[in-house]
């Protein structure tokens, strides 16, 4: 599968705009090559580089095998109606996307994980990034990954 956003180019800074120095919005997303056999899509945006471990930016599922795409500053509620998905809870406490905000002086790399999946999940909203993981395993067709980089002066 292929997959980019228009807001930055793979392993580069993602701009200020999509961070909590920003505004704070989730950039577009965008993919194509997905398995025909694709039921639904999973999303898992997360920092391995957290001080306290991998930090859970955005968890969204339930997204229809017709969608290949996602605008930017998606709505953050844990249901919505286009396109028609459940969004979980991030390591902010919130639903939907988190902008990248590490400590101060430290480079951070942010994962937009993309997976396809051959199962429409009955997951409630609000799930975390565990919950989702569990009920994606057995189930990815194909995955995707976008990195993108974040520091703060």
């Amino acid at each position: 599968m292929i997959f980019k956003t228009n807001a930055f180019k793979t392993s580069e800074t993602i701009p200020t705009k999509y961070t909590c120095d920003g505004e704070d919005v989730s950039p577009d997303l965008k993919w194509d090559g997905a398995p025909q056999e694709t039921k639904s899509f999973a999303l898992i945006c997360d920092d391995p580089d957290a001080p306290g471990g991998n930090f859970t930016h955005w968890v969204l599922y339930g997204l229809a095998a017709t969608v290949t795409e996602l605008p930017e500053n998606f709505p953050e509620k844990e249901e919505v109606d286009s396109p028609k998905c459940k969004q979980g809870t991030n390591d902010f406490g919130k639903v939907g996307y988190g902008g990248p905000c590490p400590p101060r002086g430290s480079k951070h790399r942010y994962f937009f994980k993309l997976y396809a999946l051959n199962a429409d999940l009955q997951l409630s909203p609000k799930a975390k990034k565990r919950e989702l993981e569990t009920a994606i395993k057995g189930h990815i067709l194909a995955q995707a990954e976008l990195i993108g980089t974040y520091q703060r002066k």
